[in-house]
């Protein structure tokens, strides 16, 4: 496709890992009048649709035909969409380059191109006091944003801060119906995370060498040059010519006198 030559960086995957262990390792303690702890858990992560986890919350802990309800409290996210930022272009003849572990080859990129990702995180309990114990553990580090490092493109070493936002709340619960029904009390989280995504990293040889023409005789644009000097070549070489970037070098620069043809 366009240019027929594949590539992968794993943009969405590294920002789904991010987003994920950021909420890995919520904890719900339960305590007794006393106010000591008798309980404490960690609230299971999961990437899964918001509808699935609700299904089998519903389902009825009968072990000879169906498998047993779902325990709570539970967390799961899911990727529900992704836009196009215009706010973070940057011109598209920008690079991005690096030099290899060798320093002897250069690789480039062009310009990242800005999306947003939406993902939405639901918070299941079965009570009030769990829900919020963990949506006040989520709450004080979004102001409204986090930002988490990523290494977004290791082949040209490029880290950077992929900035979750945490864009609204809804909140829902379940406490009409009999008696068989479990209540089920779901928070929902709606993130937005500012993602870049690369093109093909090609590979760049390093410039030892240039020549540049200068003019400035009036008569070479009338058609009628008229055998004398009309401009200055520049000659710019490298000195040593094998130096690699990372060594010290120096430039030698000639100066050649251009003449108009007989």
């Amino acid at each position: 496709m366009l240019k027929n030559k594949h590539f992968y960086h794993q943009h969405v995957r590294r920002a789904i890992i991010a987003f994920g262990t950021l909420f890995n390792g919520i904890q719900v303690r339960r305590i007794d009048s006393n106010g000591d702890i008798v309980e404490s858990l960690f609230v299971p992560l999961s990437y899964s649709p918001k509808q699935k986890f609700i299904d089998r919350i519903k389902e009825l802990p009968e072990i000879e035909n169906r498998p047993f309800a779902i325990t709570l409290p539970r967390m799961g996210f899911e990727v529900i969409g992704m836009s196009y930022d215009p706010s973070r272009k940057l011109s598209i003849t920008q690079t991005t380059r690096s030099l290899d572990s060798a320093h002897s080859n250069m690789k480039y990129a062009y310009v990242s191109t800005p999306y947003t990702m939406n993902v939405s995180l639901s918070v299941f309990a079965k009570n009030q006091d769990d829900g919020l114990q963990i949506i006040e553990q989520i709450l004080p580090y979004f102001n409204p944003d986090f930002n988490v490092t990523v290494n977004e493109i290791p082949e040209l070493g490029v880290k950077r801060d992929l900035q979750i936002v945490l864009d609204s709340i809804n909140y829902s619960d379940e406490y009409e119906g009999s008696f068989n029904n479990r209540l089920s009390i779901v928070w929902d989280f709606n993130f937005s995370i500012k993602l870049n995504f690369y093109g093909y990293v090609s590979d760049a040889h390093v410039i030892k060498k240039t020549i540049e023409r200068l003019y400035s005789d009036t008569e070479l644009a009338s058609g009628t040059p008229s055998g004398h000097a009309i401009g200055t070549e520049i000659t710019t070489t490298l000195d040593p010519t094998s130096a690699l970037p990372t060594d010290a070098f120096n430039y030698i620069t000639e100066f050649d006198t251009i003449y108009s043809p007989e």
